[in-house]
């Protein structure tokens, strides 16, 4: 559930702003009676679908990029500090990175990369 909510926190609370717009809006008297109901369920479910998808989407690249990478291929991940050089480093186990929880790790790098914002190259 941890990851769930780092994952997709923002995407909550957007899905919960568009919510919020959608009930405000179908309650307004140019509405039909049954419009906040069906725009409750139909925007609601929809969003629900949104995120559920992109949550298993990325919980699966990450699985995949962690096999991949215990297998000795390399990875590409995005770096978001250093943006005049390089905008990825490519991660190998090899070359003194390892895996901690969801985080790559190396001490000849300061910082971590997450495991979502990396790819099987």
């Amino acid at each position: 559930m941890k990851d769930f909510l780092y994952l997709e926190g923002a995407y909550i609370i957007l899905a919960l702003i568009i919510i919020a717009i959608t009930l405000f809006v179908t309650t307004r008297p140019f509405f039909s009676k049954g419009a906040f109901k069906k725009g409750l369920i139909y925007v609601g479910g929809f969003l629900t679908l949104l995120i559920t998808t992109h949550y298993i989407l990325t919980i699966n690249r990450m699985n995949s990029v962690k096999e991949a990478f215990n297998s000795g291929k390399e990875v590409i991940c995005e770096n978001r500090i250093y943006t005049k050089g390089a905008n990825f480093v490519t991660i190998k186990k090899n070359n003194e990175w390892s895996l901690k929880g969801n985080y790559f790790v190396s001490p000849n790098y300061t910082r971590d990369f997450f495991l979502a914002r990396c790819i099987v190259k």
